[in-house]
């Protein structure tokens, strides 16, 4: 009895260290070794992933920072972000060349504010950061409030209600949200897990890579507890819990993550539902990627319209050349750095990234999702293409019109 006595002491010791750390000091859970980094940041009650925010958009917050005419640019996970992100700076520019000054990477000049940059970071204290810290000799600001810039852009991967789209009130914000054909969503999410950098991964308790069935167990249990702490909210497209490695005749794991009740599901069945009700918004601008890849120069025009910014013929040929795939392989900006970052020993603000080099700007194919998933040849089989047009069918079949434009693209109907 006195055995059972201790043990239970020790126990509820345990239980009441490990709860005062997730309250007052949830980053030291950072230092474990993966999973348990990740599970008891988790089970203290802290959202996924860790470095996920959306203070920035509160209703009574985004007034203090945003300007009239800012834009948002709020695109599905794997929907063409980092491409609209490049291409509106590109508008607001009116076609700058490879060497821009301005934009030195990709986080620099449209920054993230839903990105938590070091473990114990928050909004509040990485607001002011984003217009004193130097980046290359120069504030920070200069490069994403640039005086000489008609607006200025942020990137976003919530949409409404954490986006306060439709307040009745200050300041007049834009919104670009796209959508994708969602089996191309699928497979360039596959590829984008073993995207990351390691040091990202070991900065937010996700030490090394779990890759296709090794490990199956674990994973399968964490995922199961991230989707219990998901809801509604979405998840950044930037897991690090698992790799693209599957073996030849295994299907993905991120297929199932994706697909209803997954815990992943948000970031493809969420968003697009919520974004639908607001296509018609004076201040919203849903494009699809299908149209925009098929027609650059014509969505182009759409988003220089929408954003206020008038091109001349050379202009919009400039502009549209900028913005397409083969350009963007030139540039080698789109690493997302994290300048704000204060964990020295861990991350190293001048030179570490949370992508690795040339990683993020692939082919940009539309309506390839099966034939193009490269993570083991039987990773799309029919059945799983069957399983996911279902699903689809189940979360949008209530609107014929959305299921329809999500597939195929085109005008709305």
């Amino acid at each position: 009895m006195a055995v059972i006595k201790k043990v239970g002491s020790v126990i509820l010791g345990i239980a009441v260290l490990i709860g005062c750390i997730g309250k007052f000091k949830p980053s030291l859970f950072f230092d474990l070794p993966f999973p348990f980094s990740v599970l008891l940041w988790m089970t203290t009650g802290h959202s996924m992933p860790p470095y996920f925010m959306d203070d920035a958009w509160k209703e009574d917050e985004i007034d203090t920072w945003m300007k009239d005419g800012d834009l948002v640019v709020a695109t599905g996970a794997k929907s063409g972000t980092t491409f609209m992100l490049y291409c509106t700076h590109q508008i607001r520019t009116k076609g700058t060349d490879t060497n821009d000054d301005l934009f030195p990477d990709v986080s620099i000049s449209t920054p993230w504010p839903d990105l938590r940059q070091s473990r114990d970071g928050t909004w509040a204290e990485q607001k002011d950061r984003y217009n004193t810290t130097i980046v290359e000799g120069r504030p920070m600001s200069y490069y994403w409030d640039n005086p000489a810039y008609p607006f200025r852009i942020f990137k976003s991967h919530f949409a409404p209600p954490e986006l306060p789209v439709r307040k009745s009130s200050g300041k007049k914000i834009k919104y670009l949200a796209m959508a994708r054909n969602g089996l191309d969503v699928a497979a360039s999410m596959t590829s984008f897990y073993s995207a990351h950098t390691q040091k990202f991964r070991e900065l937010w308790g996700g030490g090394y890579l779990v890759s296709g069935c090794d490990s199956r167990l674990m994973c399968e249990c964490l995922l199961f507890m991230i989707e219990i702490s998901i809801t509604v909210r979405l998840i950044s497209n930037a897991n690090p819990l698992r790799s693209s490695h599957v073996p030849d005749g295994e299907t993905h794991p991120v297929m199932n993550d994706l697909l209803p009740p997954g815990p992943l599901n948000e970031i493809y069945f969420g968003y697009n539902n919520k974004w639908w009700e607001y296509r018609n918004d004076s201040n919203v601008l849903l494009l699809h990627y299908a149209n925009v890849r098929n027609d650059l120069k014509g969505s182009v025009a759409k988003i220089a319209d929408f954003v206020g910014v008038e091109l001349t013929p050379e202009e919009l040929d400039t502009v549209s050349e900028r913005c397409s795939i083969e350009h963007m392989k030139k540039v080698n900006r789109f690493n997302y750095l994290m300048p704000l970052n204060k964990d020295k020993g861990f991350w190293d603000p001048s030179t570490d990234k949370i992508i690795r080099d040339n990683e993020l700007v692939n082919k940009g194919l539309v309506g390839k999702g099966p034939s193009i998933h490269a993570c083991g040849k039987n990773a799309f089989t029919d059945e799983i293409v069957e399983r996911w047009m279902k699903a689809e069918e189940e979360q949008f079949g209530h609107d014929p019109a959305l299921l329809k434009w999500l597939r195929e693209g085109g005008p709305f109907p």
